[in-house]
């Protein structure tokens, strides 16, 4: 998979469109990237840009931006509720898709010495990219903001990264760096700013000081007033969602509001936002308010709905989670047609082969177990069985998805191991590097098929549940779903033997030839236990 990397620059310009749209134009202009998002604010005064593409190009895209941006941003004239230090106020690197923090950091530095030649302006090294402790908060760095820089730029301590120590009035400094994806979120309310801005000193890390700290790590805030919006918010950022989640800010914004009578009007999003902040987000009003939802897209809708994200403006999924932005799912085997992949697998190539058909046929099998029992839930003649079905249907409903990423990793497997075959061997040292590859890759490719037929395994105790108790008039396609789970498991067993008999270490050969046994025999046995049980059913 290629490198991807996102770039979100907040430049301080939210009302004049025509400003707002040139840079725009220079990032989505710049060869390899992708423009996701632009926000916008008036009362802040401020627009978020959201991009990605390859490390040298958001890199390109930020100079190219920048640019475009010291032509027609003048700070000596620019007021807004968001706290600001230049023009160009921050412009962060994160990893998205196969890339690496240092990766990030790589980029920071080289966009943040290219922009200190090009527009010779003061910046500044933050998060991951800081080489100064001081310097890892974002709101340090820009403490005092764009008015203290005259002053702030003479101290020793805040010598830029990059750059004179020069103030330039039209510009200010920069500050750029790596960090995690940051996800701006903003609750509403009908209250005044100062309420809003108490709350927020309640729930930020920071909270009112040293002595005073607030209830969530990893959250900053503050609270403003939206005149185009006539309400208040508190506006977070949340710097790391695994440690506090979306939801975590949400509630305890709502906490501390009732506890202060002050009504709460939805929530928002500014820029996007990952898939799983969503997901963990689905998964705790699952839980608190005993839910049943399978689909992801249904998780999604009841986020919305929870939290009220489409309170100013509709929350489109599609152009608002980075995931499903930038998946385009080109070139993957599961994101063909069935005539394309049927035609795919009778090629004249070894892969897409028996590995990645197995993986398809097991996806199927438990698609179909998935739908024996949705046919059962929510029936009125089967409601004594809902609770079961409840249990049932997700153990189903999930292998069918991780079955079907086995796809595309039983092929990779594969055509990493051919590769292998490709290495040089005309020295000793080369004859060595080539043989290891070569294990590396068999096992790999043993891994796969191994890791289908276990993957099944977990399925079996269901399904014969399922066969007993589902609708009687699913009986055939819970057969059909044993013989599809059994004949998967067939496929990936000879996946393993086959690829066993040139791996070298005996340990892992003979381990991994003994589980395989034992998961056919399983196979075999619960697939039988399966259509007795549903020949006994009239």
């Amino acid at each position: 998979m290629a490198q991807l990397v996102e770039c979100v620059p907040n430049f301080s310009e939210g009302r004049n469109k025509e400003v707002i749209d040139a840079i725009a134009a220079a990032i989505s202009g710049t060869s390899g990237c992708t423009l996701l998002d632009v926000d916008a604010g008036a009362s802040t005064n401020r627009t978020v840009y959201t991009f990605v593409g390859s490390p040298e190009s958001v890199v390109r895209g930020a100079l190219n931006a920048a640019q475009c941006a010291s032509k027609l941003i003048d700070m000596t004239k620019h007021s807004g509720e968001h706290p600001r230090s230049g023009a160009l106020d921050v412009c962060p690197f994160i990893p998205v898709q196969n890339a690496s923090m240092d990766d990030c950091v790589r980029c920071a530095e080289d966009f943040g010495q290219k922009l200190a030649d090009l527009l010779n302006v003061p910046v500044y090294l933050y998060g991951e990219a800081a080489r100064h402790q001081s310097r890892r908060s974002l709101p340090a760095v820009r403490a005092g903001e764009y008015e203290a820089l005259p002053d702030k730029l003479k101290l020793k301590e805040w010598v830029p990264d990059f750059g004179p120590a020069t103030f330039v009035p039209t510009w200010g400094a920069t500050v750029t760096g790596a960090r995690k994806f940051l996800i701006a979120y903003n609750v509403n309310l009908i209250s005044t700013k100062e309420q809003a801005h108490r709350i927020a000193l309640d729930i930020r890390e920071q909270g009112r000081g040293k002595d005073q700290p607030g209830v969530l790590k990893k959250v900053q805030g503050l609270g403003w007033f939206l005149e185009e919006e006539n309400l208040a918010q508190v506006s977070t950022n949340i710097l790391d969602y695994e440690q506090t989640p979306l939801h975590t800010v949400y509630e305890e914004v709502c906490r501390v509001a009732q506890e202060l009578k002050l009504p709460i009007v939805g929530s928002q999003i500014v820029g996007l936002i990952p898939l799983q902040a969503v997901l963990d987000a689905a998964e705790f009003y699952i839980n608190r308010d005993k839910l049943f939802i399978l689909e992801e897209e249904h998780k999604v809708r009841l986020v919305i709905s929870k939290l009220g994200l489409d309170s100013l403006g509709p929350f489109k999924p599609s152009e608002r989670i980075i995931e499903y932005m930038v998946r385009s799912g080109e070139g993957s085997l599961v994101s063909l047609t069935l005539n394309q992949f049927v035609a795919s697998v009778g090629a004249r190539t070894a892969a897409p082969g028996g590995g990645s058909v197995s993986a398809a046929v097991g996806a199927l099998g438990a698609a179909l177990g998935a739908m024996v029992g949705q046919m059962t839930y929510g029936r009125r003649q089967f409601q004594d069985m809902d609770s079961l079905m409840r249990r049932l249907i997700p153990p189903f409903h999930q292998a069918s998805l991780e079955l079907l990423e086995l796809v595309d990793q039983d092929a990779s497997a594969f055509n990493a191991y051919m590769a292998a075959l490709k290495l040089p061997k005309a020295t000793e040292e080369e004859r060595i590097r080539r043989e290891a590859a070569l294990q590396e890759g068999l096992q790999k490719a043993v891994g796969v098929p191994l890791s289908l037929a276990e993957r099944v395994s977990v399925l079996w105790p269901s399904l014969k549940e399922l066969v007993v108790h589902g609708n009687i008039n699913c009986k055939s396609d819970a057969q059909v779903a044993a013989k599809t789970l059994e004949a998967a498991v067939f496929g990936a067993y000879y996946n393993v033997i086959t690829n066993l008999k040139d791996i070298t270490d005996e340990n892992f050969k003979t381990s991994t030839q003994v589980r395989a046994r034992q998961l056919l025999k399983e196979a075999e046995s619960s697939a039988a236990a399966v259509l007795a049980s549903a020949e006994g059913r009239c």
